[in-house]
């Protein structure tokens, strides 16, 4: 099954600083992309190139990027991200545009997100979507 690669993932694996966290998200990441599994949407690799000060660093991130397509997003997807975050906003749960279309195509589409944002543990709990966990190692 594939999985959908949220922006802080993504982060997580291209940073210097090292946690356990971080090594085990950026192991399972590079399993997933491995196996062919990575699900990557234009608005996430928005976010991962944005802020990327320096020219030949955003070049670089760009180029290397662009190994994984975009997945395609509908109308309907958009739309849905829409009324998820009308919803919510009368549950008092507030979160990006980015994140409810996230939750809008992992939604419909059945696709795990991989996510380290505990703004998804909100959501999770007024939205069907699963919330992908790396795999234990032995």
């Amino acid at each position: 099954m594939n999985v959908l690669v949220d922006t802080c993932i993504w982060s997580d694996a291209f940073r210097k600083k090292w946690s356990l966290q971080t090594e085990t998200n950026r192991n399972e990441l590079k399993e997933l992309i491995q196996e062919g599994r990575v699900v990557l949407l234009g608005p996430i690799r928005q976010e991962i190139l944005s802020g990327v000060s320096h020219t030949d660093q955003f070049s670089s991130l760009k180029e290397r990027m662009k190994a994984f397509p975009d997945y395609p997003i509908a109308m309907e997807d958009y739309e849905f991200a829409a009324e998820l975050y009308n919803r919510f906003r009368t549950y008092g749960i507030q979160g990006s545009n980015t994140d409810f279309l996230i939750c809008a195509i992992a939604h419909k589409r059945d696709l795990p997100i991989f996510t380290t944002d505990k703004d998804f543990q909100l959501f999770f709990k007024h939205i069907k979507i699963n919330l992908y966990s790396p795999r234990a190692k032995p």
